[in-house]
Order: structure tokens, then C-alpha cells, then sequence
């Protein structure tokens, strides 16, 4: 847990990379007062520009991830609609040549349609949390030049000859040193790695149904590349195994992950599939109490707005 007046932090999983930003914090030198002056202003305008980043990263989400179950909510119900096709009363309209036939054909090129636009709002997340995890690694403020010159220069990327980048864990605006305000990023950015992994299995499934009267689609495997450069885009973010040449398998928050190989199904009886758009739109990965809680502590901090105000 977190408390503002002494910025402590728990750390939430073993795969966030927050043991660098530690060792980094632990192996720094305090620099001398006039260094600290020159450093903090600089520090503190990156930290609040990293932290906006990554609220409006946090907005970026929710639209790609709305836009997603609005793509998967419509092929279930192109495929369903021809899956139940041959029970259905079409009334007057029963006497129309081939009728079952063009609106199952109609159907599925509508579910073709959304697959590929469910597919470009998966891609879309990918990138969305891939540039959370660059903003969460982008924190630190780095000397360039003598540290006790008036003309010293500051970058926020890593450099051979740089020092840790936190000023010796010093407190940048009133208690969080650089490495508390990593520490509480790569807590939130983690809550989105583990729902893009679940969201990955709901989409590998939601690309694989399809009605066998009407066409035949090739189901999807957990360890197949949905699209070109995903691995690479995965890998970012230790998404991807290299031992088992896959994605690690989703887990909820408490779990870990699994290594198993999983293959998608094309027939889904519709509850199934009911449950699936429930779990994306349910989001159980993000902790969206904690996230706020974060985000207030940190805004609090920064003086700056991190969270919406109604009204």
C-alpha cells in the first residue's frame, strides 16, 4: 500500500521491472545542494509530463477496448443469427428465393468485417500499453555534463555516462522519490499487460467461430502470431515466452500464468459467447478503485489533476 506522507509502496508483481529503478535508487549518490536545484525543476516537469502521458494513455484504452466489444458483440450476432438461421419464421418473406441463404451469406460477410476491425482494436491496445510501458521508463531525470556546473544540461534518456537519474532518491516535489513514482506506474500499466493477455484469448476465440454450413475459417492457437510484428510488440512488455515461443497464458490479478496450449473453438454455444463479451467489457484485471487511488496520491503530490471531477 501507499501512504502520502512517507510515499511507500507494495510492490504488485513479480514481472513489473521495478527492481531496476530500486538497484538504481539504492547505488546513487546524493549530489550536492546546487546540483539539486538545477535538477529538480527539470525532474518535476518530466514527472508531471510521464504522468499526464499516462493518463491519457489510460482514455486511449478505454476507446480501443469500447470499440473492440463493439466489433465483438456484432459478430456474435452474425453468428448466431446463422447458426439459428434455419429455425427462424421469416413470415411473408418465406416464399423469397434462396432468402435463408443470401441473409446467411449477408451475415457472414458482416461477421468477415468485424473481424478484421476487431483484430485493428486489438492492435490498437497493443500499442496503447506498449507506449505505457516506454512512459513508465521514461521517468527519470539524467545529468549531462559536471553536476556542479550552472550551465549543466539534463536528458531523460538513459546515457553511458549518466548517473541514476533520481537525484539520489530525494523527494521531487513534496514525498515520492523518482523511484516511488515508477514503482505506482508499473503498478496501473500491469493491471492493462494482464487484461490485454485476457483480451488476447477472447479475441483468438471471437475470430475463430464461424458457421460451418457457410464457410469454413481457421481456428486460431494461442502460440499463432494474430498479426505481423505481434511477438515483437508483445516482447516489450514480457508478454511473450521465449522457452515456449508463445504469449504467456491470462490470469486474473491473483494468479499466475499458465503455459499450456490452447487452441480456439469454432462452434460456441451462445451463453458462451455471452460470457466472453461480458468479460471484456468487464474489464477484472483493472483494479479501477486502486488505479484512482493512485492517481490521487500522485496528482496530490504533483499538483496537478489526474482524475475527472463531475460537474
Amino acid at each position: 500500500m501507499l501512504t502520502v506522507g512517507h510515499c511507500t509502496t507494495e510492490r504488485m508483481d513479480a514481472q513489473t521491472p521495478t527492481h531496476e529503478s530500486r538497484s538504481q535508487s539504492e547505488n546513487s549518490v546524493l549530489p550536492p545542494s546546487s546540483a539539486v536545484r538545477l535538477w529538480r525543476p527539470h525532474a518535476q516537469r518530466n514527472l508531471r509530463n510521464q504522468w499526464s502521458k499516462l493518463n491519457s494513455l489510460r482514455h486511449d484504452w478505454c476507446s480501443a477496448a469500447s470499440e473492440g466489444r463493439s466489433h465483438a458483440t456484432t459478430i456474435v450476432n452474425s453468428y448466431l443469427s446463422q447458426k439459428y438461421m434455419d429455425g427462424m419464421d421469416f413470415g411473408v418473406l418465406s416464399d423469397m428465393p434462396n432468402i435463408r441463404k443470401k441473409a446467411s451469406a449477408k451475415l457472414f460477410k458482416q461477421q468477415e468485417l468485424h473481424r478484421g476491425k476487431l483484430l485493428s482494436s486489438y492492435k490498437d491496445m497493443v500499442a496503447i500499453v506498449t507506449r505505457m510501458v516506454n512512459t513508465c521508463k521514461s521517468m527519470r531525470c539524467y545529468f549531462r555534463g559536471e553536476s556542479n556546473s550552472p550551465i549543466a544540461q539534463f536528458s531523460f534518456s538513459l546515457g553511458v555516462d549518466t548517473d541514476s537519474g533520481d537525484c539520489g532518491g530525494i523527494p521531487v516535489f513534496t514525498f515520492c522519490s523518482i523511484s516511488s513514482f515508477e514503482e505506482l506506474a508499473w503498478e496501473i500499466v500491469q493491471m492493462f499487460i494482464s487484461e490485454l493477455n485476457l483480451k488476447r484469448l477472447l479475441v483468438m476465440e471471437l475470430l475463430s467461430i464461424c458457421d460451418e454450413k457457410i464457410s469454413e475459417v481457421m481456428g486460431l492457437h494461442w502460440s499463432d502470431e494474430f498479426y505481423e510484428g505481434e511477438f515483437k510488440d508483445l516482447s516489450v512488455f514480457n508478454f511473450y515466452s521465449n522457452e515456449t515461443q508463445a504469449p504467456l497464458l491470462p490470469c486474473l490479478r491473483t494468479c499466475n500464468s499458465g503455459t499450456s496450449t490452447v487452441q480456439s473453438k469454432q462452434q460456441q454455444d451462445s451463453n458462451v459467447l455471452q460470457v466472453y463479451i461480458t468479460t471484456w467489457l468487464a474489464e477484472v484485471n483493472i483494479d479501477k478503485r486502486r488505479m484512482d487511488e493512485v492517481l490521487e496520491i500522485v496528482g496530490r503530490d504533483m499538483h496537478i489533476e489526474l482524475l475527472e471531477t463531475s460537474g
